[in-house]
């Protein structure tokens, strides 16, 4: 049997107070070190590093997502202002998607069932070539009647109306000083009405020839 100091010798160091938790304290200092990682690189994912451009560090979903917060700006955008304040009762000014629209009210130009320019057609198609000469890009003429049928020698039905009023257009605005090249007459007919054909309100709102300006590609 082992003597009082031979025991002594053999049995292990005493622990501290604190010794048996000393492992738990480590792992959460490691568990800290790993969310604060984790918690920086995801705000430098998100924001990019200090000193690189937005631009060039975003990605294509981050890009197309600052898109369509800030919309997006078509490249006829800029064609718009150049028509503000035309100051002309019956013409409008309008951005779409297809490009920037000069509408015109039938009564400004034509006489009913007529696709001959009247006096005072031709001097408002000189105000707007002012504008016009002065701007890029393709000029659609486009003529657009109501739906109450027409049947003449000259006129055997809208189409033939809606061609020959965007016609004569095209011929008043090169005349005026717009480019030939620039220019094309497209007629619709009754295929694209503003309002309802069974009013004669809607009947003259549907009754009108409307510019299409389109910028040049690359150009705003």
């Amino acid at each position: 049997m082992l003597d009082h100091d031979t025991r002594q010798a053999i049995a292990p160091p005493a622990q501290g107070e604190g010794d048996g938790e000393s492992w738990l304290m480590s792992y959460l200092d490691v568990l800290t070190l790993l969310i604060t990682l984790f918690v920086l690189l995801l705000s430098m994912a998100s924001y990019g590093l200090p000193g690189d451009r937005e631009d060039e560090i975003a990605s294509p979903a981050r890009q197309a997502a600052l898109a369509v917060g800030q919309g997006l700006k078509p490249r006829h955008e800029g064609l718009q202002p150049r028509f503000q304040g035309l100051g002309i009762d019956g013409v409008s000014v309008e951005r779409s998607a297809r490009g920037v629209t000069l509408r015109i009210e039938e009564r400004l130009l034509f006489d009913s069932g007529r696709a001959r320019l009247t006096e005072g057609g031709h001097g408002v198609l000189a105000r707007l070539a002012e504008r016009l000469a002065g701007v890029e890009g393709q000029i659609s003429v486009e003529g657009h009647t109501d739906s109450l049928p027409i049947a003449t020698s000259r006129f055997p039905s809208n189409w033939e109306l809606s061609t020959g009023r965007a016609s004569a257009v095209v011929r008043a605005l090169a005349e005026a000083g717009v480019t030939r090249e620039r220019l094309r007459a497209i007629g619709y007919a009754d295929t694209r009405p503003l309002a309802d054909n069974d009013s004669a309100e809607g009947r003259a709102e549907n009754r009108r020839v409307e510019l299409l300006l389109k910028a040049p590609a690359g150009r705003g």
